[in-house]
């Protein structure tokens, strides 16, 4: 066997494989030369040397053995440049295919962008159109904007509607006399704001947040655009959206720009103004409401110190706004507090308003669920007793066509027992608020059979509640 020097390593394929072949033929030269050489030594010496035979043999052994491995390898090599050749075949094929692939993603990469575009332009187009429907809207409404009449009540909330007048108060700002402040003297809502206020709080009251929402948020734009961020108009539209995030339940986004508007207000129009007072108010109602009475309270009572300094300390919101202090209070059980508050609102309504105003006997009625509270039984009585009476027999036509659910004072919140200072005749609230607490006393004092007949009964007259409990 011929060994392959190092440096043919090194040589190319088509070289290593001409000189294999080279090696072979000399190879096969080699066998044809050592056979002539053993055919002539027998023919001229049949008897030969075995030694030379011996190498003779010898040497026509490796020669085979040279030939064989030369054509394996000359096989081999010939294999190895077919595979070449395929894999340089593949190597452009693959080159071909990163082309053609890098092709196809900026081809999808442009289909994209034209996507992308064609969305933003349909944004775009439908944010257009929105603006133009908004537009036409206003433009329709102005013409009959002295006619319209607001929702006074908005949304099913028994906390906002505790003090009503402060929502109102709110959505106009107030036109009672305020403490003007240097840039914004006797400021008053626009007809625009009223109008969009009157959309977005119909769309919000049929659950159409989607529309009512931009929209609030497309005025607001608007306006802070026109006027600035500080500026009252900006307040009053943060506050319209605060009541439609409110309707929504959406408690962390009212609270939030019910504080931006009342910061606004404050810088605008002073601390000591109606709108301000309203303002601390509603967001002390949301703070009740997401549970952070701490809060709320702090804000009732900086709310009633400002209507104490503008309406003086016997106004009727300042009861109002004593009233909504005690209902916090009632949630953190602070009882003691609560019956101070409601008696100081009880007198300023009496004073005030007279002892048949509605407001003045709901407000009766709320002290005799807090005397309730206290264990003062007997008073309680008297005090509901004294509410009845003073109770317009025609509302008990309402109380006789109405619901006469079963009522349990004990397991109901202070403000769910009685929404305190909504309108008296409607569905008979009082009348109502009146059994719940009577059947409750009557239950306490174990009672059971009076305290059933007031829960379960229907009546045509405050008589027969009073023979019920007198036990006639």
């Amino acid at each position: 066997m011929f060994p392959v020097p190092h440096s043919t390593l090194l040589m190319t394929d088509e070289s290593l494989l001409s000189k294999m072949k080279t090696v072979k033929q000399s190879l096969e030269a080699l066998r044809t030369e050592l056979q002539s050489i053993r055919y002539g030594i027998s023919s001229t010496d049949p008897i030969s040397n075995p030694e030379k035979e011996e190498v003779i043999n010898r040497n026509a052994q490796n020669i085979e053995l040279g030939l064989g491995e030369a054509q394996l390898l000359v096989a081999l090599l010939s294999h190895l440049k077919s595979i070449d050749v395929e894999r340089q075949t593949l190597r452009i094929q693959v080159k071909g295919l990163c082309q053609e692939t890098s092709w196809l993603r900026d081809e999808v990469k442009d289909s994209q962008q034209q996507l992308l575009e064609a969305q933003l332009k349909i944004v775009q187009l439908e944010e257009e159109k929105r603006q133009m429907e908004f537009t036409a809207s206003i433009k329709k409404y102005d013409d009959f904007l002295e006619g319209v009449e607001f929702d006074e009540k908005f949304g099913d909330d028994p906390a906002f509607d505790l003090f009503p007048e402060d929502e109102i108060a709110e959505r106009r700002l107030s036109k009672s006399t305020p403490t003007p402040s240097q840039h914004y003297p006797d400021y008053e809502v626009s007809p625009r704001l009223k109008t969009i206020q009157n959309l977005a709080l119909n769309y919000a009251s049929k659950g159409r947040y989607e529309v009512a929402v931009p929209l609030c948020k497309q005025a607001l734009e608007d306006l802070e655009r026109e006027n600035g961020r500080e500026h009252p108009d900006v307040a009053t539209m943060l506050s319209i959206l605060t009541m439609v995030y409110r309707d929504q339940n959406n408690l962390p986004e009212a609270i939030k720009h019910m504080n931006e508007a009342l910061g606004i207000w404050v810088r605008c129009l002073g601390e000591c103004h109606p709108s301000v007072a309203a303002a601390l108010n509603n967001l002390a109602v949301l703070y009740g409401k997401n549970g952070n009475y701490k809060e709320a309270e702090s804000l009732c009572k900086r709310a009633l110190a400002n209507r104490e300094n503008v309406l003086g300390r016997y106004h009727p919101d300042v009861a109002k706004q004593l009233n909504n202090l005690a209902l916090l209070c009632q949630n953190q059980g602070k009882h003691g507090e609560v019956e101070l508050y409601i008696r100081r609102a009880l007198e300023i309504f009496e004073s005030q308003l007279g002892v048949i105003d509605p407001n003045a006997i709901k407000t009766k009625c709320n002290l005799a669920a807090c005397c309730l509270k206290l264990r003062k039984y007997k008073e309680a009585d008297q005090l509901l007793r004294d509410v009845l009476v003073k109770t317009q027999d025609k509302e008990f036509d309402e109380v006789q066509n109405g619901d006469s659910e079963s009522i349990n004072v004990d397991n109901t919140s202070y403000g769910k027992s009685g929404a305190w200072h909504e309108t008296a005749v409607v569905h008979s609230p009082t009348v109502k608020s009146i059994l719940k607490h009577m059947a409750s006393l009557h239950q306490r004092l174990g009672n059971f059979d009076v305290s059933s007949k007031l829960k379960h009964g229907q009546f045509r007259s405050k008589q027969e509640i009073l023979d019920i409990v007198d036990g006639i």
